[in-house]
């Protein structure tokens, strides 16, 4: 936890939170922080600051918190990603709010399966929770949106075309021609298939949409290591 990332339930008032659960184990267990210490602080979707440890209980410490600095600016970049399976999720949603990204929409695709869309990780609560330590190790405090689209055709047909709008749109696929661009620095649309990638039927369609296929080299890689590749080669404030 490089930043305690504190929502608005945590403010007694405006200069004022309390840490408690998981974030105050922390203070204790890994910071070994104590009263008159100061950590990194940043409110949610807000600014971020230091907050001085001025109580310190068994369950609870009590913050005073200056906020003056804004969080790190994000890449411009709306992630299309074919649901991964439930245990490489986490670290995938946790990977990708680190760098940055805002805005992930969660595909179903022929080699998804089923049961991928019937885990829990799927709940608000969990998302938001994989979110905050994306965040947290960032020292980020803008949470992502996510958005879950099961019918892989119409969304493609319905939706996409309206969110790669004047966008540079890729879709990441093994042996195609053209090699994934560097430094892109401008406002992208990224999709990223399933383990196995999309099937030909669906690059076809998603090249109709207006993304082109790129491809990383001639090895294969992992979803959760696919991911960081791709993001920090487009955008050079990832690295």
């Amino acid at each position: 936890m490089n930043l305690a990332l504190l929502f608005d339930t945590d403010f007694t008032s405006p200069d004022r939170a309390l840490l408690t659960g998981r974030r105050r184990r922390h203070l204790e267990t890994v910071l070994k922080a104590a009263e008159g210490d100061c950590i990194a602080v940043g409110r949610v979707n807000g600014m971020i600051g230091s907050g001085e440890i001025i109580r310190l209980t068994d369950d609870l410490a009590e913050l005073a918190v200056t906020l003056d600095s804004p969080p790190p600016p994000a890449p411009p970049l709306r992630l299309v990603m074919a649901m991964p399976r439930p245990k490489m999720f986490r670290r995938v949603l946790q990977t990708a709010t680190a760098l940055g990204v805002k805005e992930i929409w969660l595909l179903n695709a022929y080699k998804v399966e089923k049961s991928f869309w019937q885990t829990p990780w799927l709940e608000s609560q969990a998302l938001t929770e994989n979110m905050v330590l994306g965040l947290e190790q960032a020292m980020d405090t803008v949470m992502p949106q996510v958005h879950l689209r099961q019918r892989f055709k119409p969304f493609v047909e319905d939706e996409l075309p309206g969110l790669i709008g004047d966008r540079k749109a890729l879709v990441a696929h093994p042996g195609t021609d053209a090699p994934c661009p560097t430094h892109l620095n401008r406002p992208s649309l990224l999709c990223i298939g399933p383990e196995g990638g999309f099937i030909p039927y669906e690059v076809e369609k998603l090249a109709q949409a207006g993304c082109q296929a790129v491809h990383l080299g001639r090895r294969i890689l992992r979803v959760e290591t696919a991911v960081p590749v791709l993001i920090s080669r487009l955008f050079d404030g990832c690295l």
